[in-house]
């Protein structure tokens, strides 16, 4: 089976790669400079030379499937950022992934999708996307889910088929944990809420199971939520994850309706002024992490075959394993 992936050089692209090729499979990764096809080399896949903005038919050619797991997820960026990547992006590959004559596209969405700043209570796959999200993230993963959904055509033998993860975390993070460990170290992390909102997780090793899983399982033109068992709370996952790096987190907390109306503030200042550097808090961010988050993966267990195999615990004690960061 030879499969293309996007997104090799990050967590969830990198980790799906280096797991693809254990397994045996003709692994080839988008790669966008030198660097990258060193990345792509290191997981044992070949390099392909091309971006979200020039991939064409070439660049798949041969493969069966496409994994697309390429996205803008930072919390700060150009305006056009989220759009130019997430939407116009994924349409792209769509396109480049027909023409090649792939026959299963795996999108790997986000929760984020339906998110408009509410909070999510045992939500399933029946609630609806979020096109009208005022968080860029959200409203241009929604646009790009619904891109890939309506592209499923398995009269032409090319079928789609969405992801969608929760909060993943594990080995090999370069988001949550990075930051929530830098915050640490320049004595800035503050929780809000007392982190007491809960959320669904997914831990990395989990997610790549599904997308394993992905390849010939589930009903076509189908999105699915791939999660941890239970659910726990920020405070929780958080605290554990620092714990397992060696990192104690302090209790300092700001009320949810502050930190949302600091990120919001914050943001419309720095666009005001042009200002390209981070925002100390961003109003997704603020939102992420005082909104509950909960949500329901029977229908992944049902249709796709999906159990999550790793535990937190298993997950954390993998993390300890690291060496250790010293906040």
């Amino acid at each position: 089976m030879k499969i293309f992936i996007t997104g090799a050089s990050g967590f969830v692209g990198g980790t799906a790669t280096r797991r693809l090729v254990t397994e045996g499979c003709d692994v080839v990764a988008m790669s966008r400079s030198v660097n990258s096809d060193k990345k792509v080399h290191a997981l044992g896949a070949a390099p392909s030379r091309c971006d979200l903005d020039n991939i064409t038919a070439a660049n798949i050619a041969g493969c069966d499937i496409v994994i697309h797991a390429a996205a803008h997820v930072e919390a700060w960026g150009d305006v056009d950022a989220w759009d130019k990547a997430n939407v116009q992006g994924t349409k792209n590959v769509l396109t480049a992934a027909r023409a090649a004559g792939v026959r299963r596209f795996i999108h790997i969405g986000t929760e984020a999708a339906l998110v408009r700043g509410q909070d999510l209570i045992a939500a399933d796959e029946t609630y609806p996307l979020a096109f009208n999200s005022p968080f860029p993230y959200c409203r241009t993963k929604a646009l790009a889910e619904q891109a890939v959904l309506a592209a499923n055509n398995p009269k032409e033998n090319f079928t789609t088929i969405v992801l969608r993860p929760r909060f993943i975390w594990g080995p090999g993070d370069t988001t949550i944990l990075p930051s929530v460990l830098e915050m640490a170290a320049a004595g800035k992390w503050t929780w809000i809420d007392g982190g007491a909102a809960m959320t669904s997780t997914t831990y990395i090793e989990n997610l790549v199971d599904a997308i394993l899983l992905a390849r010939e399982g589930g009903k076509s033109g189908e999105a699915y939520f791939i999660l941890d068992e239970g659910t726990r709370s920020m405070k929780e996952i958080i605290v554990g994850m620092a714990a397992a790096r060696g990192v104690t987190l302090p209790d300092r907390s700001m009320p949810g309706w502050l930190a949302r109306g600091i990120g919001s503030t914050l943001e419309f200042t720095w666009r005001i002024f042009g200002i390209k550097s981070k925002p100390a808090l961003t109003a997704h961010e603020a939102m992420v992490m005082s909104r509950h988050c909960t949500l329901n993966g029977e229908k992944a267990q049902r249709e796709l075959g999906y159990r999550p195999r790793f535990s937190v615990a298993e997950g954390l004690k993998a993390m300890a394993t690291l060496p250790p960061t010293v906040a």
